[in-house]
């Protein structure tokens, strides 16, 4: 039902289409204005919060650079803990070995725990390709699924839908995928999410299988952390027999003491609480208390080609709290389905083209997906330095390209006259003895007429600077300018 985001357009068209959705525009502008408030109020609580941050970065740096010695450390304590732990080199390994456990219990249906990791390696899809049907039971995925959508925020999956549309899926959808929406169901938030509720307690209580994410696992005790905010991924992860966790390699923390500094972090900055409502652990199994197997599958998946970028490797300090895309101008006009994957917004724009690879046009166009104003920085709880990784991309993405011919030529050309100082000099001349000859604007043909329509030539000086710089005796002030002023004069200003 659920739909993968193959055959997306690269960003600037599915942008130039979505930013002329009024109502996705509209929905947009209120769910962000009104998160990133409540997270500013939220964040100012806190005298530490800068130390916080800082302590959150570090904690992450120091797991990353010793990645090796704490997965290790997780696997042991994990299967102690009585836990089965798989390795996933990419998307189809873990999606294979999801299946293959599903099918091992002899089920046909699992209930979901809300996870980027799953959506990133298109579970749902490939466990339907099984036949297998996968439950969305957090209410905005749940929304996505029945309205057969995809997901266009982190934290929020149904943004882009208000609650006249939600109500009108709910009446459409929820009788083929189970208990029906009331009759005579309204847009209150109330009835909306008594019918969401009603509709998935029959999922809970029926399902022998769960499969969720983490956000955390401390190595220390191989303990799994979910934050959430409904109460359906405690369901999920306490009544079915099986649970099988499909986590990145990146969520690792080393001790409980560290877990501390993210329990504070992520709340704050994803959604504005002092507090996570349901904050669920579970470490291996427990006789007579939870699920009675657990399989633990680590996904690489483009991590650790990530991890061996020194600029790009920030990127895997993200804890998926989504503060970036509620500050950033262009997510908040363009929406995320115009990203073209389960990440969208800035951590979307530096995050996807890692783990996939900048080959395809989507991917190479996701770095240019920003105005650099560096919001997204000053609002990041792990202080991941989007805007630098950003440029980083871009120069990856231009160096594989071979670029417009004149372009070439142009770039060409410069090289030579900067390798020959005598030409160089002589150039500058020529220019200057020119000046008062050449046009206000450059009369580019072609695809740069754009370019130069828009944008005057520079006033050239009346002597090259390297002229002036050699006949200058010391302490004089230098040539003017054409406003009477001297180089001294313009250095004081």
């Amino acid at each position: 039902m659920s739909r993968t985001f193959l055959g997306m357009p690269p960003f600037p068209e599915a942008a130039a289409v979505s930013t002329q959705n009024a109502q996705l525009r509209a929905n947009l502008t209120h769910a962000t204005h009104t998160i990133r408030d409540k997270r500013a109020r939220a964040v100012t609580e806190l005298d530490d919060w800068a130390q916080l941050r800082q302590a959150g970065q570090e904690i992450k740096d120091h797991t990353l650079r010793h990645l090796d010695h704490y997965l290790l450390q997780a696997e042991k304590a994990v299967t102690a803990a009585g836990g089965t732990v798989h390795w996933a080199a990419d998307a189809a390994e873990a999606n294979r070995i999801v299946a293959d456990l599903v099918r091992a219990t002899g089920e046909s249906e699992v209930v979901k725990v809300k996870s980027m990791a799953t959506q990133e390696i298109g579970l749902n899809e490939a466990l339907a390709a099984e036949g297998i049907t996968a439950y969305e039971t957090d209410l905005a995925e749940l929304i996505v699924q029945l309205g057969d959508d995809l997901p266009s925020h982190i934290l929020v999956p149904a943004i882009h839908r208000n609650r006249s549309e939600i109500r009108d899926i709910f009446r459409d959808a929820m009788g083929r995928w189970g208990r029906p929406a009331p009759d005579g169901l309204t847009d209150s938030p109330a009835e909306l999410a008594e019918a969401a509720r009603l509709h998935l307690r029959e999922k809970f209580l029926r399902a022998k299988v769960a499969v969720s994410g983490a956000n955390f696992i401390v190595a220390e005790t191989g303990t799994l952390v979910v934050l959430e905010s409904e109460g359906n991924g405690r369901m999920c992860l306490t009544l079915p027999e099986t649970l099988i966790s499909v986590v990145g390699i990146e969520k690792l923390v080393p001790s409980w003491r560290d877990l501390e500094v993210f329990l504070q972090l992520l709340p704050r900055s994803s959604t504005a609480e002092r507090m996570n409502p349901y904050t669920t652990l579970w470490t291996g199994t427990t006789a007579g208390d939870g699920p009675s197997n657990f399989h633990l599958v680590l996904l690489d998946n483009g991590r650790t080609d990530t991890l061996a970028d020194e600029v790009g490797r920030q990127a895997l300090r993200c804890i998926r709290c989504s503060a970036c895309l509620n500050v950033c101008p262009v997510y908040e006009r363009a929406g995320g389905h115009a990203y073209g994957s389960p990440y969208p917004g800035p951590i979307g724009a530096i995050l996807t083209p890692q783990l996939r690879g900048l080959q395809s046009e989507v991917d190479a166009s996701l770095p240019y997906a920003s105005s650099l104003c560096g919001a997204c920085y000053e609002v990041c709880p792990v202080a991941i330095d989007i805007p630098e990784v950003l440029v980083q991309l871009r120069e990856r993405v231009a160096d594989q390209a071979p670029g417009h011919r004149l372009e070439r030529a142009a770039m060409k050309s410069a090289g030579w006259l900067l390798d020959h100082p005598a030409a160089y000099s002589a150039a500058l001349r020529t220019a200057s003895r020119a000046r008062g000859l050449l046009p206000r604007r450059l009369p580019l043909p072609g695809p740069a007429k754009a370019w130069s329509d828009s944008r005057d030539l520079p006033t050239l000086p009346e002597h090259p600077f390297r002229d002036w710089w050699n006949s200058r005796p010391n302490g004089e002030d230098g040539p003017k300018h054409d406003d009477g002023k001297t180089g001294k004069d313009s250095a004081a200003r």
